[in-house]
């Protein structure tokens, strides 16, 4: 059984774990105590019956007071004995859900590799994103990715979902290359 709650800071050294095990794109312990302190109510654990952390969404508001408000996702992953369970999408949904109803968010915006079917597939198919443009050079190894507006200094894939109070509103498609 598995039943996602709300990081902690004494959830970090998992989280980083879970990341550094996973993922390509790796964090600083410091950045993750940034989005901890930051925005306590955004991030959220997977964790199993024992406790043990199986998988983890980063995540925090984008920092521009004149804009909308806009959720931005840092970082999913889930262990790889635990995929293809539901469990990145109800980690995604609880952090959305949060974002909504602590900060009002009306958008969210992701980064993902071009290259990662089963995220795109989560992204667009199962939790309704949709791509914005296509930014190439965003990665160190330069693999094109989606992309937040609010970084259009360089060209990629932006990921995005309208966010209502208490649902979600779908958003137009549309790739810029």
């Amino acid at each position: 059984m598995i039943s996602i709650r709300p990081a902690t800071v004494d959830d970090l050294l998992s989280i980083q774990n879970c990341n550094l095990m996973n993922l390509p794109e790796n964090y600083q312990m410091k950045y993750y105590i940034y989005h901890a302190i930051s925005w306590p109510q955004l991030s959220q654990v997977a964790v199993d019956h024992s406790g043990r952390i199986v998988g983890y969404v980063l995540a925090k508001m984008e920092e521009d007071p004149t804009e909308e408000p806009q959720g931005h996702i840092t970082s999913l992953s889930v262990m790889r004995n635990w995929r293809r369970l539901g469990i990145a999408e109800k980690l995604m949904i609880q952090a959305q859900k949060a974002m909504a109803e602590n900060f009002k968010a009306k958008q969210v915006s992701l980064h993902v590799r071009k290259s990662n079917r089963a995220a795109l597939q989560l992204y667009r198919d199962n939790l309704k994103f949709s791509v914005k443009e296509v930014e190439k050079g965003y990665y160190a190894d330069g693999e094109p990715h989606h992309l937040p507006l609010q970084e259009s200094s360089r060209n990629c894939i932006l990921l995005y979902r309208r966010i209502l109070q208490f649902g979600i509103e779908k958003s137009v498609y549309m790739v810029m290359q």
